[in-house]
């Protein structure tokens, strides 16, 4: 919210035509509704609650679906403040992305979680 308080007094204080003033305004409190949305929707049940690896591959928990099975891609990352992971389900061809945040989990499992997604041979395997 500062950073959008802070564009928006920049916006009006700027050297600019009025119509282009109030246009650049629009546009941020339109994007700021947004995101405010999505901030709001991501309160919803059918969001990713858990991640786990089996013997038949990565799967992801979602309270509307249960455990369903992702192909994880190369462009996932497990860093030791965060972990990205870019996933896509079976049957889909978009991928999807979740941040799972080093004080999200306990710090052992946290750290198990990044040394698997380094380590496992099969990461990229195609869901069936």
């Amino acid at each position: 919210m500062a950073v959008f308080l802070l564009a928006a007094v920049a916006v009006s204080l700027a050297a600019i035509a009025a119509p282009l003033k109030l246009l650049v305004l629009l546009y941020l409190a339109a994007h700021l509704y947004r995101q405010w949305r999505r901030i709001c929707i991501l309160h919803t049940p059918h969001l990713q609650g858990g991640l786990k690896h089996t013997a038949q591959g990565w799967q992801l928990w979602s309270a509307q679906h249960g455990w369903r099975a992702v192909q994880l891609r190369a462009d996932s990352m497990a860093l030791p403040a965060l972990v990205l992971l870019r996933y896509r389900y079976a049957h889909q061809w978009f991928y999807r992305s979740a941040l799972i945040a080093f004080d999200s989990m306990p710090q052992d499992s946290h750290r198990r979680l990044r040394v698997r997604l380094k380590f496992s041979r099969q990461r990229w395997q195609a869901v069936k």
